[in-house]
């Protein structure tokens, strides 16, 4: 016979989109309880308006909230998804791994409002060191592109 008992393990999720812009090192964020498409919707909003003179191409990965037919884009945004499993083309996935190094190193939260306090804290530091993000994510091909073509 075998003893029952509870599993004890609850998750609590939080999620962070991002977008890094290389060459002047800036990155826009947003923190969400949920990733789904109205969140994307919701990121792709605040991305341009932030940003409202600048034509952007934003490097997704294959999330699902990625690729909905729901999604709005922006006038000045065009997505560009990256190949599948080819995660180390895109640069911001080097801010995700800064801030799990520089933020979360050896780190155990009792509540998911630990990790919470500490993005709050992590992600304005990253974003407030343009130096550091361009040597992030302003590698020789990314900086060589001639993005000056129209976008259909």
């Amino acid at each position: 016979m075998r003893p029952q008992g509870a599993n004890g393990y609850e998750r609590q999720f939080v999620y962070v989109y991002g977008a890094v812009s290389p060459v002047p090192g800036q990155l826009d964020w947003k923190i969400c309880r949920e990733m789904n498409t109205e969140r994307m919707n919701e990121f792709l909003e605040q991305v341009s308006n932030a940003h409202p003179d600048e034509f952007l191409i934003i490097v997704l990965d294959g999330a699902s909230s990625h690729k909905s037919q729901d999604l709005r884009i922006p006038e000045n945004i065009r997505l560009h998804p990256l190949p599948s499993y080819s995660p180390e083309l895109n640069p911001q996935e080097h801010v995700w791994d800064e801030l799990r190094e520089k933020e979360f190193p050896n780190r155990v939260f009792d509540s998911l409002d630990g990790v919470l306090a500490q993005l709050l804290t992590g992600l304005p530091r990253l974003a407030a060191n343009p130096t550091g993000l361009r040597s992030l994510t302003a590698w020789p091909w990314v900086v060589s592109l001639n993005l000056n073509g129209h976008w259909n």
